[in-house]
C-alpha cells in the first residue's frame, strides 16, 4: 500500500494534518511518505485560491471555517498551534529546503522544525535571515539547505514533485493518497483512515 502526504508549510490546515497523522501511522502500523509540493504552483496549475481569497466578502463562512479550526484542535488535544502573523508566507525557499533534505537523514526533523517555526512559534519564514536563524536554533545545517535551495537540480525536483501531484489529482493542502485515491483536507483524515484499515484487512 502506497501512502502519501504532499504538502506545503505556508498550509495551516496541512500542520493540522501533520500532527495527527502520526495517530493514524501508529494505529495502521503504516508510514506516510512526505512530499515537498508548491501550493502556488498547484493552485496556478488548476487555476485555484486559496481559502484567505476565496472566503473573502461571503457572510458567515469565514466564521465557519474558523469554527472547524477550533473543533478539530480541540478533538485532537492539539497546544501548539498559532495562526502565522505574517501569512501568507512566501513558502518556495523552505519548500526547495524540504525538497533538499528530502534527500538526507534529516529529513523528519526539517519538517517538524520547519513547521514548528511556521505554526507553532510563528516567523516570517520567507525572510532570508529569519530562515537562517530558524535552522540554526533547529541544529539543522543551514548553509548547506541555502545553498541547496539554489540548485537547479533541487529547484526542478521541486517542480516536478508539484506537476506530479497536480497529475495525480491534487489541487489544495493537505491532499493525501492512498495508492491511487486522493483525499483532501484534514477532516477527511477519517475516511483516510477507514480506507487504509480496509485495504490493510483485505491485504492480510
Amino acid at each position: 500500500m502506497k501512502l502519501e502526504f504532499h504538502f506545503d508549510f505556508g498550509s495551516p490546515n496541512a500542520y493540522l494534518s501533520h500532527l495527527v497523522l502520526p495517530e493514524i501511522e501508529s494505529r495502521t502500523g503504516l508510514k506516510f511518505d512526505c512530499i515537498p509540493v508548491l501550493l502556488g504552483g498547484v493552485f496556478k496549475a488548476t487555476n485555484n485560491v486559496s481559502p484567505g481569497i476565496s472566503l473573502q466578502g461571503i457572510k458567515n463562512k469565514p466564521e465557519y471555517a474558523a469554527l472547524e479550526t477550533r473543533r478539530f484542535i480541540l478533538e485532537h488535544g492539539i497546544e501548539n498551534y498559532n495562526f502565522n502573523p505574517f501569512f501568507p508566507v512566501n513558502t518556495l525557499q523552505i519548500m526547495r529546503g524540504a525538497t533538499y533534505a528530502k534527500k538526507t537523514d534529516f529529513f523528519d526533523q526539517y519538517v517538524r522544525e520547519i513547521y514548528q517555526h511556521m505554526w507553532s512559534e510563528p516567523k516570517k519564514m520567507d525572510d532570508p535571515d529569519v530562515i537562517a536563524k530558524a535552522f540554526d536554533v533547529s541544529g539543522l545545517p543551514g548553509k548547506d539547505i541555502i545553498a541547496a535551495m539554489q540548485n537547479p537540480e533541487i529547484k526542478l525536483a521541486l517542480i516536478q514533485n508539484t506537476e506530479r501531484s497536480v497529475a495525480m489529482g491534487s489541487f489544495g493542502s493537505p491532499t493525501f493518497y492512498v495508492n491511487e485515491d486522493i483525499y483532501f483536507g484534514k477532516d477527511k483524515l477519517q475516511d483516510l483512515e477507514k480506507a487504509i484499515t480496509l485495504l490493510k484487512q483485505g491485504v492480510d
